[in-house]
Formats: structure tokens, C-alpha cells, sequence
């Protein structure tokens, strides 16, 4: 029974070809909703579902993960910045601060039985002046990435501390999801 990633996110194919898991990727169509009115773990949820319908209604023999990951700060998501200036935004806010990465996680198997979870990780932000922030865009490219940073990407310049899931943060809780594998 194939397994599928429903996702271009090319942290996500490492943390699964890292866990062994054999893979093909098909991304997804489906539009994500940016509702901030929806409590972080239902909003990611619903998008990685969202995600998964989209490949499963096309592949309905296989098993398909789809997964969201936003970062939260005063409950309010940040997604993908849109430019440079949205980046540097992004950080100044995230500066000095905790902040929360929700991943959702849906996994739809043949036959339509889902599963679908979520995890949460605090990160604790480095306080950022412009130098800093300028240093770190001059090495990683923040367009493509939630909160504008990735943590496996220098992410020791702008993270000072971790409270849960490193991978979680990357964009997929991988214990969680070999675990719904099975």
C-alpha cells in the first residue's frame, strides 16, 4: 500500500526519508484557510485535512499525510511572509519572545478512515536587533517558511531555547506520524 506525502515541503520529505518511511510526494491543490479566529491546533488540523482530501480523492488506494505548521505568537498565526519586509516584521515581533509551532497532521488510509492530530512546541526567540536579523536573511531564505525562519537553518542565531519537538518545529511531528503509520 503506497504512501503518500501531500506536501512540497522539502523538510518534510527529510524528516520522513530520515525515519525510513518510503514515500512518493503529490502535492496538494487545496487553498489553506487563514482564519486567526481559530484556535491554532484546529486551524492547522483543518488545513493538513484539508491537504490530505485533495490527494486522497485522487489516490484512494494509499495512505495520504497531509500537515500544516504555522507559528503563533499572542494566538495570532503566522504563516509564509509574503516579502522581505513581512520577514523582518515577523522576526522584530518574534524578538525576545515565546512563541508556539503548531503542526496539524492528517493521515487518511484507504477505505477514507482518518487520523488526524497535532503537536505544539514553545520556541524562545533571541532578542533580534536589524544587524541580526540581516545576518540570518543573508544566509537562509525566509519567504518559504512559517514565522519567516527555519530552525534547521542557522537557527541557533535566532532560537535560544526549545521546549518540546526539533522536528515538530521543522514541519512534522515525525514520532507522531510514524506512530499513525503503524
Amino acid at each position: 500500500m503506497p504512501i503518500v506525502l501531500a506536501s512540497s515541503s522539502p523538510r518534510r520529505s527529510e524528516l520522513l526519508e530520515r525515519a525510513g518511511v518510503i514515500f512518493e510526494i503529490v502535492v496538494s491543490p487545496a487553498e489553506e484557510i487563514h482564519d486567526a479566529s481559530l484556535k491554532p491546533d484546529v486551524l492547522c488540523e483543518l488545513n493538513a485535512s484539508l491537504k490530505a482530501e485533495a490527494v486522497a480523492r485522487v489516490m484512494p488506494d494509499a495512505t495520504v499525510i497531509g500537515a500544516d505548521t504555522l507559528v503563533f505568537i499572542d494566538d495570532l498565526p503566522l504563516g509564509k511572509p509574503l516579502d522581505l519586509a513581512d520577514a523582518r516584521a515577523m522576526l522584530r515581533r518574534l524578538s525576545g519572545r515565546t512563541h508556539r509551532v503548531c503542526t496539524g497532521v492528517c493521515v487518511i488510509y484507504p477505505g477514507g478512515e482518518r487520523n488526524s492530530f497535532h503537536d505544539l512546541t514553545e520556541v524562545v526567540c533571541r532578542e533580534l536587533d536589524d544587524a541580526a536579523i540581516d545576518e540570518y536573511f543573508a544566509r537562509v531564505n525566509p519567504l518559504d517558511k512559517a514565522g519567516a525562519y527555519g530552525i534547521q537553518e542557522h537557527g541557533e542565531r535566532i532560537i535560544a531555547e526549545i521546549r518540546g519537538s526539533f522536528e515538530n518545529v521543522m514541519g512534522l511531528p515525525v514520532d507522531m506520524v510514524i506512530e499513525a503509520l503503524g
